[in-house]
């Protein structure tokens, strides 16, 4: 999965996937459910940082394999909705297949 760009792409996808998935069904119900408003500083501080090495890394794809627009684009705005990075990782998917036989 690493060893092409298109492929780090979906890794770095699971990861903001993975954090804001985290971030919305686990530390914002500890913080407005049972008062833990720690949970939501410290996994809304990790998932800043994911975020914006996914955004980094779309840039790196953009330029790399000469991307259209709209494909970065859609992978920046899945990023804002909860499992939009795995329903999009299915195109990407198909898209590293052709990129490898290239």
């Amino acid at each position: 999965m690493l060893k092409n760009p298109i492929g780090q792409l979906r890794f770095a996808g699971y990861l903001d996937g993975f954090s804001l998935l985290i971030l919305l069904f686990i530390a914002m119900p500890m913080k407005y459910m049972l008062d833990i408003p720690m949970a939501v500083r410290i996994v809304g501080a990790a998932h800043g940082v994911i975020f914006a090495t996914y955004v980094i890394t779309i840039l790196y794809i953009t330029i790399r394999v000469r991307w259209n627009i709209v494909w970065s684009l859609l992978a920046f705005a899945v990023a804002f909705i909860p499992f939009g990075n795995f329903v999009y990782d299915k195109k990407l998917k198909k898209l590293e297949q052709q990129y490898v036989k290239v």
